[in-house]
């Protein structure tokens, strides 16, 4: 499996990559890309943790899984490649921004690379799925994987926003550090929960506000 990761990333989880849960966690996933339709494509396992490095990250969304579907999945939480509809759940992230700024995307694709680049670390709790089949990578050891990485970013950085969308998400809150870092909590951008509590949150303007007190170049959402 050709993978890719951020050197940077390799050092601040060397420590995962040894241990017992990692190495039963990748023996499984090789086999399940073997024996099944799984996605994201294996050489995005870790595009997250890829196109945004261990120092460069501003912001963390956190997702559930990957998207089940054929050409939907591309290792980043909510985004879809060029060209692909628009999943609902991105359409109401993408509605918020706007009504947040009031302005129009700029960008009508669904391809979040562009957030990502800037410093925001669109990560899944778990970072593969069969096809057609939600949660099925679940309690295989991604979960454990995942809140290493948040917790190492909460012990070794200052001042990360932190978008938690959803009871699920929230979960992961138990590993960061709120006397450090800006944790914003709300519903899930969903079409079933969207309408109780995600739309006007606020979170983007939120995080662009928090970053630029702290001396750093706000997120262009648009």
């Amino acid at each position: 499996m050709d993978v890719k990761i951020d050197e940077s990333w390799k050092k601040h989880l060397a420590d995962q990559f040894e241990q017992l849960y990692f190495i039963s966690l990748t023996d499984f996933v090789k086999k399940e890309y073997k024996t099944a339709t799984v996605y994201p494509p294996a050489k995005f396992i870790f595009r997250a943790f890829d196109l945004t490095p261990f120092n460069e990250v501003k912001v963390v969304i956190l997702g559930q899984d990957p998207y089940i579907n054929q050409g939907e999945a591309m290792g980043l939480s909510f985004s879809v490649p060029d060209g692909t509809r628009l999943p609902p759940s991105l359409q109401n992230i993408y509605k918020e921004v706007e009504s947040e700024f009031g302005e129009k995307m700029i960008h009508k694709s669904g391809d979040l690379t562009r957030w990502a680049q800037q410093g925001v670390l669109l990560l899944n709790a778990s970072l593969t799925v069969r096809a057609h089949l939600s949660n099925s990578h679940q309690g295989r050891g991604w979960e454990e994987f995942t809140s290493a990485a948040i917790s190492a970013l909460s012990r070794e950085r200052e001042h990360i926003v932190f978008m938690l969308w959803g009871n699920y998400a929230r979960q992961k809150g138990a590993h960061i550090d709120r006397s450090k870092h800006l944790v914003l909590e709300s519903a899930h951008p969903s079409p079933f929960s969207a309408q109780s509590g995600f739309f006007g949150n606020g979170h983007f303007r939120k995080a662009n506000q928090y970053l630029e007190e702290h001396g750093e170049k706000p997120i262009d959402w648009l």
